[in-house]
């Protein structure tokens, strides 16, 4: 009989013993599991280095103006740069300016001046652009990019006028 309770005993504390080893293991593991930082995002802004990696892999449908300008460049000769140049330049039409996407994430172009507007795809910051016109009230601007020559509306106050 005294051995019967000795057992029950030493099972229960066994018992006690393995859930306590459990939950201590479980608890380390999950505070080592919080306590890493995640992986840092690329945004498009970023320094060169980093470009560099995001540059390997652009997402589809994204054209920069570097890629334009490599574009251009292969398609011209070297002598004639400056004339190719300033032949491509359309002049601008009258109230239109250049300006560059100040909105460090990028802008959503849309087929109408307004927030339910077909999206046309997107442009990315610093981008240069040509402003076109501004919506009856004054809150949607119409653009040309200028690499692509694609019109579309943005948000107005997300560009900014550049000297020529």
């Amino acid at each position: 009989m005294l051995s019967n309770i000795l057992k029950v005993i030493l099972g229960v504390l066994l018992a006690m013993a393995i859930l306590v080893g459990g939950g201590a293991a479980l608890a380390i593991y999950f505070m080592n599991r919080t306590s890493m930082n995640p992986p840092k995002p690329i945004f498009s802004n970023d320094k060169a280095s980093v470009k560099a990696q995001a540059a390997k892999t652009p997402t589809p449908g994204q054209v920069t103006a570097a890629s334009s300008l490599l574009k251009t460049t292969l398609k011209t000769k070297p002598n004639d740069k400056k004339s190719s140049e300033k032949s491509s330049e359309k002049p601008l039409p009258p109230g239109a300016y250049r300006a560059k996407v100040t909105w460090p994430q990028g802008l959503i172009l849309r087929a109408e001046p307004n927030i339910n507007g077909q999206r046309l795809g997107g442009i990315g910051f610093n981008a240069k652009v040509i402003v076109l016109q501004l919506s009856p009230n004054k809150t949607w601007q119409k653009i040309r990019i200028e690499s692509s020559g694609k019109e579309a509306w943005v948000k107005a106050g997300n560009t900014k006028k550049v000297a020529e």
